[in-house]
């Protein structure tokens, strides 16, 4: 089975990202299931990156380290990459950095031919094309679609370039390069968890979004600033996160479903606004993005390290979801599922994303779009006589009618109230009361929400725990792990908090697997289920878990 992982590095400037869209792109056209995962440094210009491609003919979308092919794009690169390469890999290069190099010289090739060191980095995209043996048709048609908003003259350069590129390392490659790319049948969405995320939150019937720049979550608001009239909904840039949060209170207390993004710091920022929907009964949903931290930490790098400040969140006690979604798709119903959530128990909804997931771009065969689809919670105010906006109930979900659209007062505080929405000091009789709703209502949300999926357990003597977006690291260290003879298996939670109940294999012993130095999902399942892991895999440098991190980890710990 074809499974290829190309890894393309270079300075920020050099257009890596460009030269590594373009060409999961045209792999994707080609009917291929692709991968990519990018790892970056905080800065505009200089330092070294890599975008990571993996090709397959189905999908696997996880991220993988070692590469088949290397496209240095210059000598730094190659210091900081070169140890990725496999042994028997191909090193494409401007100049021979090492024996075996497959010189293609594309500064100097666009100069002299197409008069512009500008279209280097498609003739570097040519060149990879060419060294993996594809039709290079498929990849002219997406280089049409790139460039042809910039005219015709850009365009036909372009294609010039990518011609270049695929000829001078084709006539290189030609009897060392083991790999084909012919044309296939299949086709698979592209999608990142940056496009997904709005996408399910514009499915979910959202309609306004505050937030404040912060990286990884920046893409989620400008994904919808972008298309904002098309989709029908209102974009706004606030000051800072405390803004953005409380903005996205006040939309949602007027009736319209309404989110907002942020990374760690700013999730700090937005604590007390956590606490003021708990208390007012004002749904709002949102997307805290994770980098390593603390402080500013590692903007541009990810990590799994905010679960427990995600479900600790806010002073005092009261019910919220948190959710970690997996992969795009997942992502996309999430969302849908986050606000419906949010209204359906009146709380704030918590949803997990990071900067693997963010960036990624995953291979997905179908979104199952109307799987998901909108709730209405809100009551109906002909059904009241006297309306009550926190009245006790049985389930602790009072009654939630919109301000303005009947005769109804809607009243609300940020102060222990009493049914009625009016300040209480009331400590033998209504405080209890409000207390206890609350608590009832954390009862009820923990009986809706999901189970972890179970992959191999049934038979299954070692149990890897694990959430959010490590799962496709996961499931494929399982596998890579069974084909050893070890008998592990995986339950992957999607839905962290308030925990459902959870049968574990009997006699199974229990392994955390985290982007974290703490084994955060541990102390989690412990404070929540009363359950003890035996051991865990952790990873906290910045980079996400690979299958084969996973496997080796696992036989120096068993």
């Amino acid at each position: 089975m074809t499974d290829c992982t190309l890894v393309i590095a270079g300075s920020a400037g050099e257009g890596i990202q460009t030269i590594g869209n373009v060409l999961a792109d045209a792999l994707s056209a080609h009917g291929y299931a692709v991968f990519t995962w990018q790892e970056y440094e905080s800065r505009v210009r200089g330092g070294q990156n890599t975008y990571t491609i993996r090709v397959r003919e189905d999908p696997c979308n996880a991220p993988t380290w070692e590469a088949d092919i290397l496209l240095c794009l210059n000598k730094g690169a190659y210091e900081k990459s070169s140890g990725r390469l496999k042994d028997g890999g191909i090193l494409l290069a401007e100049e021979p950095y090492g024996d075996g190099t497959l010189v293609v010289p594309f500064k100097a090739m666009a100069k002299e031919k197409l008069g512009r060191v500008i279209y280097a980095n498609t003739i570097a995209v040519g060149a990879l094309a060419g060294v993996l043996g594809m039709e290079r048709d498929a990849l002219e048609d997406v280089l049409g679609r790139e460039f042809a908003a910039k005219g015709p003259e850009v365009l036909k350069a372009n294609l010039e370039a990518a011609r270049l590129g695929y000829d001078a390392a084709d006539a290189a490659c030609r009897d060392v390069c083991p790999w084909s790319f012919p044309k296939r049948a299949g086709s698979y969405y592209l999608v990142a968890g940056n496009e997904a995320l709005p996408m399910g939150a514009v499915r979910a019937g959202c309609r306004f979004i505050a937030a404040y720049p912060m990286t990884p979550s920046t893409g989620v608001i400008t994904f919808l600033a972008k298309r904002s009239e098309e989709l029908g909904i209102f974009c706004e840039q606030a000051e800072d996160e405390i803004a953005a949060v409380n903005m996205a209170l006040g939309a949602s207390f007027a009736g319209a479903r309404a989110m907002t993004t942020t990374s760690g710091g700013g999730f700090a920022l937005m604590v007390e606004g956590i606490s003021l929907s708990g208390m007012t009964e004002v749904p709002v949903v949102i997307v805290l993005a994770q980098r390593p931290g603390p402080a500013t930490g590692l903007p541009t790098r990810t990590a799994q390290g905010d679960l427990l400040f995600a479900v600790h969140a806010g002073h005092g006690e009261f019910p919220k979801a948190v959710l970690a979604p997996a992969d795009p798709k997942d992502a996309f119903h999430k969302m849908v599922r986050a606000f419906n959530l949010a209204d359906r128990f009146q709380i704030p909804v918590i949803v997990m994303s990071d900067q693997f997931l963010a960036d990624s771009r995953f291979s997905i065969e179908d979104f199952e779009i109307d799987r998901s689809g909108p709730e209405s919670f809100l009551a109906d105010p002909a059904d009241f006589e006297i309306y009550k906006r926190y009245a006790v109930t049985e389930d602790g979900v009072s009654p939630r009618l919109v301000p303005g659209e009947s005769r109804h007062l809607v009243a609300a505080d940020s102060d222990e109230h009493d049914e009625w929405g009016h300040i209480t000091e009331d400590l033998a009789e209504t405080v209890p009361a409000m207390v206890e709703k609350r608590l009832r209502k954390a009862e009820h949300l923990r009986r809706a929400m999901e189970p972890p999926e179970a992959y191999r357990v049934d038979d299954a003597r070692e149990i890897f725990c694990s959430w959010g977006s490590s799962r496709g690291a996961v499931r494929e260290a399982v596998d890579l792990l069974r084909e050893e003879g070890a008998p592990v298996g995986m339950l992957h939670w999607t839905e962290l908090w308030p925990l459902a109940a959870v049968t574990f294999p009997e006699g199974a012993r229990l392994w955390t697997v985290e982007n974290n130095a703490t084994a955060q999902l541990a102390s989690l399942l412990r404070m929540g289920l009363g359950v003890t892991i035996d051991r865990w895999i952790l990873r906290s440098d910045g980079l996400p878990l690979t299958a084969r991190f996973i496997r080796r980890a696992y036989h120096e710990r068993a």
